[in-house]
Order: C-alpha cells, then sequence, then structure tokens
C-alpha cells in the first residue's frame, strides 16, 4: 500500500541544489560515533528527469516516490528562515544524496516590498504538491504573503509554480490561483480528488469570514480550476485535512475535515464526506472531540475511514486542565462503509511527564503489507503502532548531547512520527519518524532536523539523514 505524508514547510530564499546525504551513526559530543542517530549529509547530486507519473509525491516524474522536508536556518540578518527540500526516491527506496533545496525565488513567489520589515518578509506558508494541469508532473501550491494597493496589512493568498521533468526550473511559471473576487486571504490549501475524477483538486477556507472554497481540477496554465464551489457551509476552524490521494492514479473519492478552533483543548471536527462524480456533501458529519486525525482502511475492507482522538493537548486555564472520560485518552475509527464507529484506548501518559501540548498526533501505516491500515500514534515515550489488539514500539531516539556539547534530557530525545510510504515500492510501508535538538520540538514537534525511515515496524533503518547541512550556512 503506497502512501503519502505531508509536511508543512516554508520556502525563503535563493535555490540550492545539493546531493548525497549519508546513512549512519551520528558523532557524538566527544567525536565517537552514537548508535542509531543520523550522521550529517556528505556530497550529493542532482535529480535525473522522468517521464511523468500520476503520482503527487513523485516530483521529477521518474515513477519513484520523493519526500518534502522543511530546512531551517539563520539567515544574515540573524532572522530564522525555512525553506523546502525534496527528498528523492529510487529504484532501492528513498535516496537522500539526491535532493534540491527551494527558496521563495526559486518558486517565482511574489518579492515584498522594498519597506517591509523582516518578520513580514517571512509571510510565506505551507506548500502542497498536485499535479493541477495535468501533465503528469505534480505543481507546488504555496501560500504567500502579499499586499494588495491600498490594503493594510498582508493577506495570505495561493500561487501554483508549475512543476515539470526538470527540477528546479531556471525560471519557473508561477500563477496566483484564482479565487472568488470576495475572498482576501485563505489558509494553507490542502489536495484531494474530492469528486473522483483523477483530477486533482484543492480546498482552502477564507481567513475572516471562514468559507471553505473547493477549487476542482483540472487547472488552466492561468491559474483557473475547472469550477469553484463555495457552497460548503460555513464553520470556524484552525485547519484543513483531508484523505490521501491513490498515488497509482486510481480514481478515489477524498473527504474533507474541518478541524474546529482551539484553545489548547481537543477540538471538534466536521467530516464532508465525498462524492464521486459530485464532490463533497454540504452535510457535514460532526465527530467526536479530539486534535489528533488519520484517514487510512482500518479494518481492510478497501473503503477509506477517519481515525479521530485525544493528541493529550490541554488547556492549561484553571478548570480546563482535563478532557471529558470519553474524550480522555481515547480515539474513534469512523468506519467507511457507514458502520458503527470503534473506540480505541490510547498509550496513558508517564506519571508526571504529560504536558499541556501533548506528544503529538496519528498516522495510518501498513508496514506489513496486509491491506489493512495500522494506527501509528505518538507518545511521551515512543512512537505505537497500534494494529488490532497487537501494540508494538517504534522507538528512535536523537543524540544524548547535541553537537555543542548541551545534554538533551531523556524525555526529549523520542523521534515523532511524520508519515508512512512505501518508498521502495514492495507494498510494505516505511515509517518517518523526526527530532530536533531545540526544546520547541518536544513541546510542539516543531523544526525538526534528523530523519528516520524505517524498515516496517522493526528497529531496523532503511534510511536516516539529517538536514542540517542542506544548506551551507545551516545552523
Amino acid at each position: 500500500m503506497m502512501r503519502r505524508t505531508t509536511l508543512p514547510a516554508l520556502v525563503l530564499g535563493p535555490l540550492l541544489v545539493l546531493t548525497a546525504c549519508g546513512d549512519g551513526d551520528s558523532p557524538a559530543a566527544d567525536g565517537a560515533p552514537e548508535r542509531g542517530v543520523p550522521a550529517p549529509p556528505a556530497a550529493s547530486r542532482a535529480p535525473a528527469p522522468g517521464e511523468g507519473s500520476q503520482d503527487p509525491d513523485d516530483i521529477n516524474g521518474d515513477g519513484h516516490r520523493d519526500l518534502l522536508v522543511p530546512v531551517f536556518f539563520r539567515d544574515e540578518r540573524a532572522v530564522d528562515d525555512q525553506r523546502i527540500a525534496v527528498v528523492y526516491g529510487s529504484a532501492d527506496g528513498l535516496d537522500p544524496r539526491t535532493r534540491t533545496v527551494y527558496g521563495r525565488s526559486d518558486l517565482g513567489l511574489p518579492e515584498p516590498p522594498a519597506e517591509a520589515t523582516a518578520r513580514e518578509r517571512l509571510t510565506v506558508s505551507e506548500t502542497v504538491t498536485a499535479d493541477l494541469d495535468d501533465d503528469g508532473f505534480p505543481d507546488f501550491v504555496t501560500t504567500a504573503g502579499v499586499r494588495e494597493p491600498g490594503q493594510e496589512g498582508w493577506s495570505a493568498m495561493p500561487y501554483v509554480s508549475f512543476g515539470g521533468p526538470r527540477q528546479p526550473v531556471a525560471d519557473p511559471e508561477v500563477v496566483a490561483l484564482r479565487l472568488p473576487a470576495s475572498v482576501r486571504g485563505v489558509s494553507s490549501p490542502v489536495r484531494g480528488d474530492f469528486d473522483a475524477d483523477g483530477h486533482h483538486d484543492l480546498a482552502v477556507q477564507e481567513q475572516t469570514t471562514s468559507q471553505l472554497v473547493v477549487m476542482y481540477g483540472p487547472f488552466s496554465r492561468a491559474g483557473e480550476p475547472a469550477r469553484l464551489d463555495t457552497s460548503l457551509p460555513r464553520k470556524d476552524g484552525s485547519a484543513l485535512l483531508a484523505d490521501e490521494i491513490d498515488p497509482t492514479g486510481e480514481p478515489r473519492a477524498t473527504s474533507l475535515l474541518l478541524r474546529g478552533l482551539t484553545d489548547g483543548e481537543q477540538a471538534t471536527n466536521t467530516l464532508f464526506p465525498a462524492r464521486p462524480g459530485t464532490g463533497l456533501s454540504g452535510d457535514g458529519r460532526e465527530l467526536r472531540l479530539g486534535s489528533a486525525h488519520a484517514f487510512g482502511d482500518f479494518d481492510g475492507d478497501g473503503q477509506r475511514d477517519v481515525a479521530v482522538g485525544d493528541d493529550f493537548g490541554r488547556n492549561n486555564e484553571p478548570g480546563y486542565e482535563s478532557e471529558k472520560p470519553e474524550v480522555d485518552g481515547k480515539a474513534t475509527i469512523y468506519p467507511g462503509d457507514g458502520g458503527e464507529p470503534v473506540l480505541l484506548t490510547l498509550p496513558e501518559p508517564p506519571e508526571g511527564e504529560a504536558t499541556d501540548y501533548g506528544p503529538g498526533g496519528f498516522t495510518a501505516a501498513d508496514p506489513d503489507g496486509d491491506g489493512r491500515d495500522a494506527l501509528l500514534v505518538s507518545t511521551y515515550e515512543d512512537a505505537t503502532l497500534i494494529d488490532g489488539d497487537e501494540r508494538t514500539s517504534v522507538l528512535r531516539e536523537g543524540p544524548a548531547r547535541t553537537a555543542d556539547g548541551v545534554k538533551t534530557p531523556a524525555k526529549d530525545r523520542n523521534a515523532r512520527p511524520a508519515g508512512a510510504v512505501d518508498f521502495d515500492g514492495d507494498g510494505k510501508d516505511e515509517l518517518i519518524l523526526n527530532w530536533a535538538p531545540d526544546g520547541l520540538f518536544a513541546l510542539y514537534g516543531e523544526k525538526p532536523t534528523y530523519w528516520w525511515i524505517t524498515e516496517g515496524s522493526s528497529s531496523r533503518d532503511a534510511v536516516t539523514f539529517t538536514t542540517t547541512e542542506f544548506l551551507p550556512h545551516g545552523p
């Protein structure tokens, strides 16, 4: 079962084409290798152009799945910056020796005016890939901050940078996506195939009115969708999440989930079911509270299900430290056939280690290739794979000491699950985990720099790498 993961990334600055990143042991503070910790990259090479495919994560169209990862660094103004890297796949799986790093100018995004402050220059949001023009090569859809004439402040608007067999292109063709004239500022787009016609679609939410805008493909090279739908009911939300497009190109209806606003507590959730031939239904289904989500086939019946549950985030205001018993430490799987929901009990936090932020979210994964997804859950101690009654610990840890010799507390060394993909095409998912030494990672999972691609749920790794040297002046 082939699968993608969505890894948000900001994109700014000039492009660098890099190659090679090795596996192996990472040097500890005393210079000795630390077993199981990703090593810094070595030399690199550019990706070879392909002939195109129907996979939205095959960036160069060579028939192998690729992985988008964020890259963080501090620029010459001492301002934290972020770009996006593509680590390319090969016949043997993911190959970190072949990669490219994209910045704002590489994607052709509009530059902020000269009078913009350093903070205003960082108004670029997540990037998603989708083949909008049906040429067999994914395009980059990025939300960039713009300021229109006579407008106070900035609005986040989506742009598409069209892809091709050779990535990156020297002079990318980029256009603003055509939205209703009334829309001013949107959330980051999510991709899907909401009407199961085989064309890639996009969905956004207007930031001030909460209007949902669904753009159905294919798109013209002027950024205009085949049709627009603004009929879905307006509901306040903090994020949109969509089911995955089938990487084989087989049409599959992908539903859309709207997560409600939250102030640390578990969020509300509204599911808009996908209808083949028509699109998303306006009859949204209210699901249980929970800020962790995953789409997958958890019962193996060939239909897509959705899991919603507790990510253990909590509001720290007096009287709001806990959730209701039916929410606390629980997850619910809603079958795609409309059957009765299945309740799961999640691993409990170790005594004294629970925080207001929680350890992370959910990922659907099929590491044994039986066609039935398991639920990979981020916990305070590891990543736990829940497959029926069987629970498997998948633990990867960052170094005991950082490069500057600072000791990392044991409870803050655990890697978090970031996705699951069958990179080598053997029908079994590899798990993706990441980690960063920054203290914010322990709280929010921010700025990951260490990456593990596991061999299923085993203790063996297919690939490991770090992104600290993806840029010559990285942190």
